[in-house]
């Protein structure tokens, strides 16, 4: 072990602080360790209970691999600092892997090979483009859902009861289950993030949402393959058969798990059969699995025809007759509430849906003229005088930040409802106090417009230079802040180590190596220079190291040695 500390301590030394923060984090190092120097990294990184947890993030070639006394260069096991320079495991790994492969052995055979893929039958292919179009409904859903008021996590990571049912109630998602595979398909692809305590939807999720179909599909099958860990790629960019997943890390207790989430999440968009015994296998998946990009144009044909036109009904509602293309149904929903999600979908208008319409930038002739152009039946008296009723009303309440007094203004040329909105117990938190002829508050503009909107007031929003300014309730997409990088987040611990490595030098190396001789009561060789200078090889089991002194027993000579360490020139392992 001492040996192999040093070299791995020299080794680590040598890295840059990039290579060496990406070691400290794969091997799941914490940042506020209390290491002095890169001899205690290269001991806790060699210690036994580490390395067997290193072995678990080991495919099944690297893992034999290893036992046979190499690795591939480049791999799991180079970047977990597992192997020395020459790809040879350490020998405190070697030992690890003996018993690992004692206890394991078919962990360091080669896997079976899977059964050849056979073209799935159209029924199936058709099966598999429907639930792929279900999953992204359901995702987009979802989207929209955050983009209104971003999704609460747990301290687990998952998100909360609350909005669960939430979404469930509303439609979005057939089970509660659903919701944490279809986020995390969103993460892959870069639609939705996790920051802090909730899930916001970035902006090239709001741009996913404005795509049809087919290339929603290949944005989502592209973030599934980029996310899958080496061990299940291939060298041409793609992955193996997925009936061999399970077997892929064969020390990891939970991979199994893992890997039939993966498949279950690729089931859902489409890529793979629900029946993992079989091996039919889809156009559009063998072209993803090959390393080919993702293409929905196999798939297309099988896929709902959307559509660019419903009917608008004399009862407030629009009817779908099919599904409606993703940008006119994002619109649609923007000025209506959905009441069924089906291949024919129902809207209902109402004062409040189109009211928050208006809040986000739309008028009564913009909608006028979509609906128009959307409508195959015109548009109905009945919606015609809702949308004229509900531009009359809205902005009849103004809310703008005063920057003379830095609170919040809220005006209405409407004094009763002025009086309304003063006695509102629902506006209580507000603080709101009469404030010459209108009310003001201390709490920021947006707040106040919410809670206002949200109590459906006819509200909107004034800038600073009086002009309605459409307010968006989705939060910022990305922290405000980038998250940290490795090197950011060893940059403490880095610096201990590279300051301990300049001032200790090589003696430092050589008074840790005899430190750790003297622990184990270990038999050494050290080469002394004697005071003619020419040097000699001692060995000896030391026993102490004190006072700039080692101590050990000379075997040969039978006899107890005393030596000056500043005379000691280097030691190994005898």
């Amino acid at each position: 072990m001492g040996s192999d500390a040093r070299a791995l301590a020299t080794r680590l030394a040598d890295l840059d602080d990039a290579a060496l923060a990406g070691t400290l984090a794969a091997r799941g190092v914490s940042p506020h360790i209390g290491w002095h120097d890169f001899f205690d990294a290269a001991e806790f990184l060699l210690d036994p209970v580490q390395v067997d947890r290193a072995l678990t993030r080991l495919d099944r070639s690297e893992l034999i691999a290893l036992a046979s006394g190499s690795a591939p260069e480049g791999g799991d096991a180079d970047l977990l600092a597992l192997t020395d320079a020459s790809q040879a495991p350490y020998d405190a790994v070697a030992d690890r892997i003996a018993v690992a492969a004692a206890s394991h052995p078919d962990a360091f055979t080669a896997a079976v090979r899977p059964p050849a893929s056979t073209p799935a039958e159209p029924r199936s292919a058709a099966a598999a483009a429907e639930r792929a179009f279900t999953a992204a409904g359901s995702l987009a859903d979802v989207l929209l859902a955050c983009l209104h008021a971003p999704l609460a996590r747990t301290g687990a990571g998952a998100v909360s009861a609350v909005d669960r049912r939430r979404l469930t109630d509303a439609g979005a998602i057939a089970a509660p289950d659903d919701l944490e595979d279809l986020l995390a398909s969103a993460a892959d692809a870069g639609l939705a993030a996790a920051r802090d305590r909730e899930w916001v939807v970035t902006d090239a999720g709001v741009a996913w949402l404005q795509t049809p179909t087919p290339e929603r599909w290949e944005a989502i099958a592209e973030g599934f393959r980029a996310s899958l860990p080496r061990g299940i790629r291939t060298p041409a960019g793609g992955f193996t058969a997925p009936s061999s997943w399970p077997d892929a890390y064969p020390l990891d207790e939970d991979w199994p798990a893992r890997a039939a989430r993966q498949r279950r999440i690729g089931t859902r968009w489409g890529l793979f059969d629900p029946d993992t015994s079989s091996t039919a296998e889809y156009p559009w998946t063998t072209q993803l699995r090959e390393g080919g990009r993702a293409d929905a144009a196999t798939m297309a044909p099988h896929l709902p025809a959307e559509i660019d036109r419903v009917y608008l009904q004399a009862d407030l509602t629009a009817i779908a007759p099919g599904p409606l293309a993703p940008a006119l149904d994002l619109r649609l929903r923007s000025l209506a509430l959905r009441e069924s999600r089906a291949q024919a979908s129902t809207y209902r208008f109402t004062a409040e849906s189109l009211g928050a319409g208006m809040g986000e930038g739309e008028t009564a002739a913009s909608m006028r003229e979509f609906l128009a152009e959307l409508s195959l039946t015109g548009i109905p008296q009945p919606l015609d005088y809702l949308i004229e009723s509900t531009a009359s009303r809205h902005g009849l309440v103004r809310v703008r930040a005063d920057d003379a007094s830095g609170r919040t203004r809220v005006d209405s040329a409407d004094a009763a409802l002025l009086d309304t909105i003063a006695v509102d117990q629902a506006l209580r938190p507000l603080g709101l106090v009469g404030d010459g002829d209108g009310l003001s508050s201390r709490v920021a503009r947006d707040a106040v417009y919410w809670t206002l909107a949200d109590a459906r007031y006819p509200v909107i929003a004034i800038d600073g230079a009086g002009r309605p300014e459409p307010i968006h309730r989705r939060a910022p997409a990305a922290p405000s802040e980038p998250a940290p990088t490795p090197v950011q987040t060893y940059e403490r611990l880095l610096t201990t180590l590279r300051l301990s490595h300049t001032a200790g030098g090589e003696a430092g190396w050589l008074e840790r190596e005899l430190e750790q001789a003297v622990r184990a009561r270990a038999e050494i060789v050290v080469v002394v220079r004697m005071p003619d200078g020419t040097e000699r090889a001692l060995t000896l089991e030391a026993s102490g190291l004190g006072g700039g002194r080692l101590r050990g027993r000379d075997r040969a000579a039978d006899i107890e040695r005393t030596l000056p360490v500043s005379s000691i020139v280097s030691v190994r392992a005898a």
